[in-house]
């Protein structure tokens, strides 16, 4: 008889929590309260996760996933759930984490921001995978806690296009010369142009060339390569044009960036992330603004169509160079773009600064802990609006803040990552007088 246990709690991640005995139980599929029947996927010591095969009593805010790989790829972690029950628990997880790990609480929690659940992900890693026993290439996401790639042919949460081209893909990549030499394909998408970065270790031959050509003329993609570091990305035909940008269309601003660099993956929350921004900001004609971790201008730029003068600062020298070149392009001659590394910053950093009365902090998953954590008394700026996807590190920096002399005033999540337990935030900070 296949044993059942009751879900009696929800983890960060979206699984559901049970125990059988000393033993704790992790579980993809399953929600508060159900009784399932579940499988073993991986064990460590005393815990174990796994997956709900069987809902005896399904909750009421449980839904079919619309993925039929839902239950093996592990690309998405929250489908089962519906969309109001995913805003409800990114929402009261993210709160719980500010008031738990950072003994902090806004004054104001921001209306969680949101949009459709599906077709959204416009940058991508795929991997590529030959399967000898079957003679057949795969092309996706892995499958849950395994190294193995699931065997898929569509994926929802790709532009419909996209999705549509897995299979065909699949059949592509066997008939070329390198089908076991080609481990990822990488996906960038402007809404315009669709972009396939195909990694090859070997040489492609005169008949992979035409296969490629063909596969990209039938199908209005384009296809570029990548031989050996991200310098060597390029398109594969002479005829793509090797420049690529995305347009901000609330602010009429083009943006160039590189196919295999980072940019948003959710283009349509970016654009309502920057406009949020701007609102808590509230860029003017006489503030000096600083954008930390400013990437290749994606805040930079909106934010120096208002304010006297803007400085982006980010510790990728490539990304400098693009922000300079999409200030120049968009015609705004208020901003400068520097090289930093804002994980190590000395005395002479703030110095340099002191200028400046308001803050944008957009880090990495380590959040920004060196950079307001050495911050003197007398170059506080007067508002600090901080852009996280890690509500844990937010939550340390802004138990640092609030030490600082800042107020919580404001949260709140936005949708970035639909049905992953991802959570994209925004707060704003405000020096008290």
């Amino acid at each position: 008889m296949t044993e059942v246990v009751k879900i009696v709690d929800i983890d960060q991640d979206g699984r559901g929590v049970a125990k059988i005995g000393d033993k704790v139980l992790f579980l993809h599929n399953a929600m508060l309260d159900e009784q399932v029947e579940f499988d073993i996927l991986k064990k460590k010591k005393n815990i174990l996760f796994g997956r709900a095969i069987t809902i005896n009593n399904p909750s009421p805010d449980r839904v079919s996933p619309f993925c039929k790989h839902y239950n093996h790829c592990g690309g998405c972690a929250m489908q089962h759930f519906s969309e109001e029950s995913q805003i409800e628990f990114k929402n009261k997880s993210f709160f719980h984490t500010l008031k738990n790990l950072g003994q902090v609480e806004p004054d104001e929690k921001i209306k969680p921001i949101f949009l459709e659940f599906t077709g959204y992900r416009h940058k991508a890693r795929l991997r590529v995978k030959y399967v000898a026993r079957k003679d057949e290439v795969l092309v996706g996401f892995n499958e849950r806690l395994t190294h193995f790639l699931t065997d898929m042919h569509e994926c929802k949460v790709l532009p419909e296009k996209i999705s549509n081209l897995i299979t065909p893909l699949r059949n592509l990549i066997r008939q070329l010369s390198i089908y076991n030499k080609l481990p990822q394909i990488e996906f960038a998408s402007n809404q315009e142009r669709d972009i396939l970065i195909f990694r090859i270790l070997e040489e492609l031959n005169e008949s992979d060339i035409v296969l490629l050509k063909s596969f990209q003329e039938k199908n209005e993609i384009e296809v570029w390569t990548q031989s050996k570091g991200p310098e060597t990305v390029k398109p594969l035909f002479e005829n793509i044009n090797p420049k690529v940008s995305y347009i901000l269309r609330k602010r009429n601003l083009e943006i160039s960036f590189n196919p295999s660099g980072f940019i948003q993956i959710n283009p349509f929350i970016n654009e309502l992330m920057i406009e949020k921004a701007l609102d808590l900001l509230e860029p003017k004609n006489e503030d000096i603004i600083i954008d930390f971790f400013s990437g290749l201008g994606n805040f930079t730029l909106p934010i120096a169509q208002n304010a006297k003068n803007v400085i982006g600062i980010e510790g990728s020298e490539v990304l400098v160079e693009l922000g300079k070149l999409n200030a120049k392009n968009n015609n705004l001659k208020n901003v400068v773009f520097t090289f930093a590394d804002l994980f190590k910053i000395d005395e002479n950093f703030y110095e340099s600064i002191k200028h400046a009365n308001k803050w944008l902090l957009d880090p990495p998953r380590d959040g920004a802990m060196a950079l307001i954590q050495g911050m003197p008394d007398h170059i506080r700026p007067k508002r600090i609006i901080y852009v996280s996807c890690n509500a844990a590190t937010l939550a340390r920096d802004a138990n640092i803040l609030t030490s600082k002399g800042y107020n919580y005033q404001s949260a709140g999540i936005l949708n970035m990552f639909p049905n992953t337990s991802h959570i994209e935030s925004i707060s704003m900070f405000e020096l008290n007088e």
